[in-house]
C-alpha cells in the first residue's frame, strides 16, 4: 500500500521508470480525444513545422505522466481524490519514440480538518531520454491519514 500523508516529507523526490511514447499512443489519444491536429497526425504537415515532424499531444504527455506517477506506487491505494493541477507548462516537445520519466518532488504534506486526510502538493516535472524537462506543474491531491490507512488495512 502507498504513503499516507504523514509518511511524506517536503524535499522527498521520486522518479519513475520510463514510458516510451509510441506513435501508437499519438494515434489512440487522437482517436479518443478527437484532437485530430496535423501536428499529430500528419507526417507531410509535421515536416514543414518547426518541429520537423510529427509530436505528441501535450495532454496524452501529462496523461502518461499521471500513469507514471501510479507506477512510483506511493499514492497506490491512499489517494483519496485528484483536487488539482496547477502551473501546467510545455517546455518542448515530444517525438515519436522519446522515453519519458517523471520526476515528483513533495512541496507540501499536510492534514486538513478532517481526520482521515490530507493534501499533497507535488511538483511534477517530466524528462525525455536526454534529461531535458518537457512538461511540468503542480500536482494536488487527497490522501489518507496513517489513521485512515490502519483502518482500510484493517478491513481486509
Amino acid at each position: 500500500m502507498g504513503k499516507a500523508i504523514e509518511e511524506f516529507n517536503v524535499g522527498d523526490v521520486a522518479l519513475s521508470p520510463g514510458r516510451t511514447v509510441t506513435e501508437t499512443d499519438v494515434v489512440m489519444f487522437s482517436g479518443l480525444s478527437g484532437d485530430t491536429n496535423p501536428a499529430h497526425t500528419d507526417a507531410v504537415h509535421s515536416s514543414k513545422s518547426p518541429f520537423g515532424e510529427r509530436i505528441a499531444h501535450g495532454a496524452l504527455v501529462l496523461s502518461i505522466a499521471t500513469g507514471l506517477s501510479a507506477r512510483i506506487g506511493d499514492l497506490d491505494g491512499t489517494a483519496l481524490a485528484a483536487l488539482g493541477i496547477d502551473e501546467w507548462r510545455f517546455h518542448a516537445p515530444v517525438k515519436f519514440g522519446d522515453t519519458v520519466y517523471l520526476r515528483s518532488t513533495v512541496l507540501e504534506a499536510r492534514p486538513t480538518s478532517k481526520p482521515d486526510r490530507g493534501v499533497l502538493r507535488r511538483k511534477m516535472e517530466i524528462l525525455n531520454q536526454d534529461g531535458t524537462v518537457v512538461q511540468s506543474g503542480i500536482h494536488s491531491t487527497m490522501v489518507m491519514t496513517l489513521a485512515a490507512k490502519k483502518a482500510s488495512q484493517s478491513e481486509k
